[in-house]
């Protein structure tokens, strides 16, 4: 580690001293900026700060502890290449400084690997844009194109729910040049005195539900638009209380007034007017098996996924009956025991080629997906990960369709990593699939030290606007921000 540290501040050197001497790219007229100008001035304007930074900080750090790269926010000038390579320049041994302890050889492997997907980083994302929370989450809500709310699940305290604006880096045109804001940037905050396990934003309002374990009511929060920066609770919704860890799932959609779907099991799902509390639609089943996913198709149609792998449809404008409105899509016997979620396609590409395709994923890592219009049986099957032998949680499992790629879902929830896979050729076998993309940044954003377990994805979501654009979040708190970058054409 030494030996790349040192490497390293030479290569920084060396960039700052050809910088120097080239012409900023803020000189330069916007559309004659050159690329390759323009990240060596932000690699020097952050090695700048870096040494600055590491020539005061000489006291050793203690073992034991998980050391993080920077993130954006501290390292505020920095492009997602240049960011990273300081991250791991920040620990480099300045001279005169006393020799930090050798690495142990698992770690040393660890911090290789590490380095290498840093390098590859700068060919794999056209953006990479890591933040730091102070809790981790698991929900990530959009609050519109450029915002999204994160909330803590802490059982033994109180958990923050944020209002996050994107960095602004991500919207910029591609021959922009610099951007002044690159980081996360919380609008509005509140806190819950409970875990948040479910969150979701109200369409066309100002409006946030949230619901955790042990709860027997769902919590209605407003977004002031008086000029504060506050998210307040507001009032609550009664629900039926489940048992030991058990939780609601909640849905909204755009409707007149504002509904939310919501339930704990498939036999009691129902839709709630959220400002009059008023039931809209209730479930007419005693069936107990435990609610994993809930979706609006449409401000009309719900879908419901069991933890068995059953989907539920029902529309909320006829009698109040799910049996009378359903037709199971069954799973493949052979995954007959595993847990399952389910996802559907948002946005205005939702019915892509007329299909209406809900995605659902095993805990034992395959991948099901169902044309609505005949839930006999599966369009498309494939087995995209293999669980490591003995017990592994399925607590984080989550599945979705890209909303402006046809063929494109995403998957975690399994270990560290998002992956990314193509459906173009799958067909109904369940034959094992290879990612398109797979993010690690939450993998090597820290290096583990002194035991500490590595980070798990606890959420991902796609981008409503920018066919590629990706947030993810994990158990270490760690948040990203990644555009990856299209793979050449083979030639």
């Amino acid at each position: 580690m030494q030996d790349t540290a040192k490497v390293g501040c030479q290569v920084g050197c060396q960039v700052m001293s050809d910088v120097v001497a080239a012409p900023r790219s803020r000189d330069l007229p916007q559309e004659k900026t050159p690329d390759v100008g323009l990240k060596a001035l932000l690699i020097y304007d952050t090695l700048a700060l870096l040494f600055l930074q590491a020539s005061r900080h000489q006291e050793q750090r203690p073992a034991g502890r998980r050391r993080r790269l920077p993130s954006s926010a501290r390292l505020p000038q920095a492009s997602h290449g240049a960011s990273l390579w300081a991250g791991r320049l920040w620990g480099a041994r300045l001279p005169g400084q006393a020799a930090a302890l050798e690495p142990e050889p698992a770690q040393a492997m660890e911090e290789e690997a590490a380095e290498a997907w840093l390098l590859d980083s700068l060919r794999l994302y056209n953006d990479l844009h890591v933040f730091e929370l102070q809790q981790p989450t698991r929900v990530l809500e959009w609050t519109g194109g450029r915002s999204v709310c994160v909330a803590g699940y802490g059982s033994t305290q109180r958990n923050e729910i944020l209002q996050l604006r994107l960095p602004q880096k991500l919207f910029a045109k591609k021959n922009q040049g610099l951007c002044p804001e690159r980081d996360f940037k919380v609008r509005r905050g509140g806190f819950s005195d409970r875990p948040v396990y479910s969150l979701k934003h109200v369409p066309e309002t100002s409006l946030l539900v949230t619901s955790g374990p042990l709860d027997d009511a769902l919590q209605v929060w407003g977004m002031e638009q008086d000029g504060t920066d506050l998210i307040q609770p507001l009032s609550t919704i009664p629900t039926s209380k489940g048992g030991e860890g058990a939780w609601a799932r909640l849905a909204s959609t755009c409707s007149k007034p504002a509904w939310v779907l919501h339930g704990m099991c498939m036999g009691d799902i129902q839709v709630t007017e959220v400002e009059s509390k008023k039931t809209v639609f209730r479930a007419a089943s005693a069936d107990t098996d435990e609610a994993t996913s809930l979706e609006f198709l449409d401000p009309a149609v719900a879908l419901a996924c069991s933890h068995k792998g059953r989907l539920l449809l029902a529309d909320v404008r006829q009698p109040p009956s799910l049996q009378d409105a359903v037709e199971e899509a069954p799973v493949p016997p052979a995954l007959g025991g595993e847990r399952w979620c389910a996802g559907v396609r948002r946005g205005l590409q939702a019915a892509v080629g007329g299909e209406r395709l809900v995605a659902r994923l095993s805990s034992g890592g395959s991948v099901v997906l169902t044309d609505l219009r005949n839930t006999t049986g599966p369009v498309k099957a494939a087995r995209c990960w293999t669980p490591p032998s003995g017990p592994h949680s399925a607590a984080f499992l989550a599945v979705s369709l890209a909303p402006l790629l046809a063929d494109c879902v995403a998957v975690s929830g399994f270990d560290g990593t998002v992956r990314v896979y193509d459906t173009h050729g799958w067909d109904p076998s369940g034959q094992p699939a290879e990612p398109a993309f797979v993010h690690q940044g939450h993998v090597f954003s820290g290096v583990a030290e002194g035991g500490d377990p590595p980070p798990l994805v606890t959420a991902h979501t796609w981008h409503c606007e920018k066919p590629r654009t990706l947030l993810s979040a994990a158990s270490d708190g760690s948040l990203h921000a990644w555009d990856w970058a299209e793979p050449p054409a083979a030639s």
